[in-house]
């Protein structure tokens, strides 16, 4: 019988170029929001990034090779296309983390600060409403498309930024990072402030009440009182969740294309 059908030989140059794909869109996948979770099994997000990587293989022409003399060579090239993927994945996943700030700054006002719980997933401490809150922006998040969009951003990156051709500017980097910190406490309060200001109007009645009836416990009563008006202004603001979703999905998108541009030399 001939064998000669079934020949799959090919240049050592194409396995390496494979493998430099598989390193960015690997650590991009472990590294961004969604794809990334603790709870999404590892085996799936290694056989994903395998097979996305194929696809990019076979999706980017020409191959252009990288030139290297010695390994210590390649493996520098190989670091910097994980660092490269590993920072596309943290700009995403920074801004999911907007989430869980206002969460906290949430349960901070409503006396929930205290209840937090074990995430089986982390075997970390959660605050209850930054999880709520977590869970409702990854759920807008897929409804919305923004995974695909993830991905495509990712396949975009190797047309700005070429393999082995990252060049990290750190200036850029740095300013981006400071620029993002500022709007993350910015969009962190957006999105508790209206139950802050009812909080805030809460306690000025309490103090208010504790003057007229020192005889009553301001302390024990305020404490239920702050809870459950708490938790009917977080059910009456459910509607402006997709609003909020969307100020950090902007975040996102311009964070991302800020580092891309960074290390793509294009800033």
């Amino acid at each position: 019988m001939d064998l000669t059908f079934f020949d799959l030989s090919f240049p050592i140059e194409e396995l390496e170029y494979f493998l430099l794909i598989l390193t960015r869109v690997s650590m991009f996948v472990f590294a961004a929001p969604f794809f990334g979770r603790a709870e999404v099994p590892q085996q799936l997000k290694a056989c994903f990034s395998l097979v996305l990587s194929f696809l990019l293989y076979e999706a980017i022409t020409p191959h252009v090779y990288v030139q290297y003399i010695t390994i210590l060579d390649y493996s520098i090239i190989v670091l910097k296309e994980a660092v490269t993927g590993l920072m596309i994945g943290l700009a995403a996943n920074w801004c999911m983390q907007i989430a869980a700030f206002a969460g906290q700054i949430v349960d901070t006002n409503i006396g929930l600060s205290m209840a937090s719980q074990i995430d089986p997933t982390t075997q970390m401490n959660v605050i209850v409403t930054g999880q709520y809150y977590q869970y409702a922006f990854m759920l807008i998040f897929m409804i919305t498309g923004m995974h695909r969009w993830l991905v495509r951003a990712l396949a975009e990156s190797f047309t700005l930024i070429g393999l082995g051709r990252s060049v990290f500017d750190l200036e850029a980097m740095y300013g981006t990072f400071i620029s993002f910190m500022a709007e993350y406490v910015s969009l962190g309060f957006r999105i508790g402030l209206p139950l802050f200001c009812v909080t805030l109007l809460t306690n000025g009645l309490l103090g208010i009440m504790a003057k007229v009836s020192p005889q009553m416990n301001m302390f024990a009563v305020g404490m239920q009182i702050k809870v459950l008006i708490g938790l009917s202004i977080m059910v009456v603001t459910v509607r402006m969740l997709p609003d909020a979703a969307d100020l950090l999905f902007v975040q996102m998108k311009t964070l991302m294309v800020s580092f891309i541009q960074a290390m793509g030399g294009t800033a």
